[in-house]
């Protein structure tokens, strides 16, 4: 028995009086209750990240999804531009082609015309000269004596015919 004198036998008998008092008392079950408390606080804590995680995810693949939506839309608005741009070009040119043929069309009746008129003002002169040199002749050759024949001649013509 003379490890009753000694320091580290009380140490430890304190120690287990220590852990008697704690027993005594329900330390243990409250620290495992506390323990427990947390360990559900972290486990809740867990289970709402990975809530937040999968609602992060959802709203990533949606947003990615609408992106995509968004890239094709604006893909298929490009190809109608361009379509709307192509037919306007295709009725441009068009209607260029059809002003032009009705300039065409109407540079060529206005040179019809005016060799109508140039022909007609080149027949008024022929006859004008061919009058004037008939008059000329006329007057040169016609005796008084022919020309009461001929107007004879036309009224007995004209009588006939008439009849």
């Amino acid at each position: 028995m003379e490890f009753v004198h000694e320091p580290e036998f009380w140490v430890a008998v304190s120690f287990f009086i220590f852990l008697g008092v704690l027993f005594y008392f329900g330390v243990h079950k409250k620290l495992a209750s506390l323990l427990d408390a947390r360990a559900a606080l972290i486990s809740k804590e867990l289970e709402e990240a990975r809530r937040l995680r999968d609602e992060a995810e959802k709203v990533l693949a949606d947003y990615r999804r609408k992106e995509g939506e968004a890239v094709n839309e604006a893909e298929g608005i490009i190809a109608l531009a361009a379509k709307e741009a192509e037919m306007l070009a295709a009725e441009t040119r068009q209607s260029v082609k059809e002003h032009f043929d009705r300039r065409m069309k109407l540079a060529e009746e206005k040179i019809a015309r005016a060799e109508q008129d140039a022909v007609r003002e080149v027949r008024s002169v022929a006859v004008d000269a061919a009058v004037a040199a008939a008059q000329t002749l006329i007057v040169e050759k016609l005796t008084s004596d022919r020309a009461e024949k001929l107007v004879s001649d036309s009224i007995d013509s004209l009588k006939s015919k008439l009849n």
